[in-house]
Formats: C-alpha cells, sequence, structure tokens
C-alpha cells in the first residue's frame, strides 16, 4: 500500500487547508486511517483518525473542532479539513493507515500558517 499526502501550502493565521491522501490498494475501506504531523525540533504527533467505515472519528485536543477528517472509499482518498489555522498548526501532516496498528505512511506534506 502507498500514500500520497498532498493540499499543503503557505497560508495566513485563520485560513484553511484541506489535506488529501490516496491510497493504492484494494483493502482501503478496510484500514483506519489517520493524519499525523511532526513540527521542526518535535516529535510526531497524532492530528485525525477515522475507521473504514467513516462512521468513527478521533481528533487531537488541540485540532478538535477546527478540523474535520473525512474519507471517500470510492476514491481511496481521506481528507483533513483544517480551518481558522493558528502558526502552531505549522508542521509536516502525513497520512497513516493500517488494519489495526499505522503500517503504511505516506510521505508528508507541509503546512506553514503565518501570523
Amino acid at each position: 500500500v502507498q500514500l500520497q499526502a498532498s493540499g499543503g501550502g503557505l497560508v495566513q493565521a485563520g485560513g484553511s487547508l484541506r489535506l488529501s491522501c490516496e491510497a493504492s490498494g484494494r483493502t482501503f475501506s478496510g484500514y483506519v486511517m489517520g493524519w499525523f504531523r511532526q513540527a521542526p525540533g518535535k516529535e510526531r504527533d497524532f492530528v485525525a483518525s477515522i475507521s473504514g467505515s467513516g462512521k468513527m472519528t478521533y481528533y487531537s485536543d488541540s485540532v478538535k473542532g477546527r478540523s474535520t477528517i473525512s474519507r471517500d472509499n470510492a476514491k481511496n482518498t481521506v481528507y483533513l479539513q483544517m480551518n481558522f489555522l493558528k502558526p502552531e498548526d505549522t508542521a509536516v501532516y502525513y497520512c497513516a493507515g493500517g488494519l489495526g496498528e499505522y503500517d503504511y505512511w505516506g510521505q508528508g506534506t507541509q503546512v506553514t500558517v503565518s501570523s
């Protein structure tokens, strides 16, 4: 399984971005998918996750209320809509997926939020 993340960029504080992660493979709908981020000099942190059916979602406190994770299993794609972005959201964002553990990771997409 290969994961290809996209959608990052430079945005002003208060703005929005939608990240996408397209997966190869036929078992995408069975995977839990998640987004993680890593800021410079910091550890990789959990951002959000979504069950295979899309019915269950989880968010870190840092993005809860400002972000929405969703998926389109017909397109093998998971999304992360981020609103009201803050400078502290600046990081490389990674998508990951797996049947139980996060076995597969994408290459990351840079999100930079200017103040």
